[in-house]
C-alpha cells in the first residue's frame, strides 16, 4: 500500500495495528498527511508540497495505485475514529516555522477522543505542545548518526531537556545505545524505528518497548 495512504490506515486497522503518520504543511496552513518536502517520490507531481494549498494537494494521486490521494489529518482522523492508537510526527527542518504546524495539528485534534501521540525530529515540537496543549503525549525523535562523541551525547541531552516528551522514538540502527537505555532505565519510555526485517524486530523487542516497523518487521 502506499505509505501515508488512507487504504493502508484502513488496513492497519483491520489487523488491529496502531498507525504512525508523518505530517507537512499545506501553503494555507493545513496539516497534510505526507512524509517527504517535495512532491516527486511519492505521486505522479513534481515540486514542494509546501507550495500547493490543502485542496489542490488533496487532489493529487499517490504512486502505487488503487486511487490513493494525500490524505489531510482531517480525513484520517476521521477515517481512524478512535479504533487504533496514531503516532503523529511532525515534519520539520533549519529555518521552517514548525510552530505553524503544531498549530495545525493540534487544531485537527480538538476534539478527538482516540489514543493519539505527537512526536518529532524537532525538540520545539514537544516544547510548542508541553506549553500550548500539555495533556497531549509527547515524543522525542532522535538519531545519533554514527555521532557517539561527547558533542553528539551533549547535544541528545540538550534536546532532551528542551523537548522535555514522554518517550523516545529511537532509531534502531543506534540500539544498543547507552543514551536510551539511560532514559529507559528512568522510565522513558522507548519506541524504535524503522523495523524492517525479523532481524531489526529482534533487536527492537530485545532493547525497546516497541517498534515502529513496515515490510517485512511486521509480524
Amino acid at each position: 500500500m502506499p505509505e501515508n495512504s488512507l487504504r493502508a490506515f484502513s488496513l492497519a486497522i483491520e489487523r488491529g495495528m496502531g498507525i504512525e503518520c508523518d505530517i507537512q504543511r499545506s501553503s494555507d496552513g493545513q496539516a497534510m498527511v505526507f512524509h517527504d518536502w517535495e512532491l516527486d517520490r511519492l505521486t505522479v507531481e513534481h515540486g514542494p508540497l509546501a507550495a500547493r494549498n490543502a485542496a489542490a494537494l488533496a487532489g493529487i494521486a499517490l504512486t502505487g495505485g488503487g486511487g490513493d490521494c494525500i490524505p489531510t489529518l482531517h480525513a484520517m482522523l476521521g477515517l481512524v475514529s478512535g479504533r487504533t492508537p496514531i503516532l503523529i510526527e511532525i515534519k520539520s527542518k533549519r529555518g521552517y516555522n514548525v510552530a505553524a504546524s503544531c498549530l495545525a495539528v493540534r487544531h485537527m485534534l480538538e476534539g478527538y477522543r482516540g489514543p493519539h501521540a505527537v512526536m518529532s525530529f524537532d525538540p520545539r515540537v514537544g516544547q510548542w505542545f508541553a506549553r500550548h496543549s500539555p495533556r497531549t503525549l509527547r515524543g522525542l525523535v532522535m538519531t545519533e548518526e554514527d555521532d557517539r562523541g561527547l558533542t553528539g551525547r551533549a547535544r541528545r541531552h540538550l534536546w532532551l531537556w528542551t523537548a522535555k516528551p514522554d518517550f523516545l522514538a529511537y532509531d534502531v540502527r543506534d540500539l544498543p545505545s547507552r543514551f536510551a537505555a539511560s532514559q529507559r532505565a528512568r522510565g522513558l519510555p522507548l519506541l524504535t524505528w524503522t523495523v524492517r526485517s525479523p532481524e531489526l524486530r529482534a533487536r527492537a523487542a530485545e532493547h525497546a518497548d516497541a517498534p515502529i516497523a513496515e515490510g517485512a518487521g511486521v509480524s
